[in-house]
């Protein structure tokens, strides 16, 4: 069981080391914001997100401006003199990255995904061989790290199982549209017999796990989730039980 914990010690002492370079890389842009440039004779900034709302500002051609944030397919953007409005997706869609490449609608909500800090998600599966249902919340500390917590519900033939656990999840590749990611965390597991099985008793018993997955992101507020983890639980002093649980499912941000 010492020989164990170790390794999910070592485990979380690898993803926290990995991420330190890619969060180094974030501190060290000083603009969390994305700059587009104007290439159209101009953009209008209205005072709210609609057509209704008055035009106050006209940035012109050559200008760059920061898109902060977006409601519905109105965006919110700040001009290099500091004024602050609201422009609609079509015009936006005609400007160019700092790159000088042209920015489209798909890229303007990739970063809403990139920024998240909250999410939730649902997910089906299999532990062992019996059918499994998890909920989870997590929150993203770093662009590459995520700490969460899920509940799993197991649906077993002599027994139904209950998975607590908190886990903290390593993005590889957070800014892109497809991103495997590695997690290790520990919990409890909750085991309650059939009431068939007479001679049985419940138990609550320590459990880590490890695994690896991957998202891709869909549209909007979902991506795409599916992930294979190992479950160690430790039944007693010299002794352990292993599980396989292979899950997929979707997840929406804020």
């Amino acid at each position: 069981m010492i020989t164990q914990l170790k390794i999910f010690n070592i485990l979380l002492v690898m993803l926290m080391t990995l991420s330190l370079p890619l969060h180094a890389k974030e501190t060290d842009e000083s603009d969390e914001y994305q700059k587009v440039k104007i290439v159209e004779a101009y953009i209008e900034l209205h005072t709210g997100p609609g057509s209704g709302f008055p035009v106050f500002f006209v940035e012109q051609r050559g200008n760059k401006i920061k898109i902060i944030k977006r409601k519905t397919d109105w965006f919110k953007v700040q001009t290099e003199k500091n004024k602050i409005g609201w422009v609609e997706r079509a015009q936006l869609e005609k400007t160019l990255t700092e790159a000088g490449v042209k920015k489209s609608f798909k890229d303007i909500l990739l970063d809403d995904y990139i920024k998240s800090r909250l999410e939730f998600g649902i997910a089906g599966g299999l532990f062992e061989s019996e059918q499994s249902f998890t909920l989870r919340v997590g929150y993203k500390l770093t662009p590459n790290i995520i700490f969460e917590l899920a509940y799993t519900k197991i649906a077993g033939k002599f027994s139904s199982s209950t998975l607590y656990q908190g886990n903290f999840n390593l993005q590889l590749y957070p800014e892109s549209r497809l991103s495997p990611f590695l997690f290790v965390g520990y919990g409890k597991f909750e085991n309650v017999p059939s009431t068939s099985l007479v001679s049985a008793k419940s138990s609550t018993l320590d459990m880590g796990n490890a695994g690896i997955g991957i998202k891709f992101y869909l549209s909007d507020r979902f991506y795409f989730r599916a992930e294979a983890s190992t479950y160690i639980v430790l039944v007693g002093d010299n002794r352990s039980d292993e599980y396989t649980h292979i899950n997929a499912g979707f997840s929406f941000f804020f």
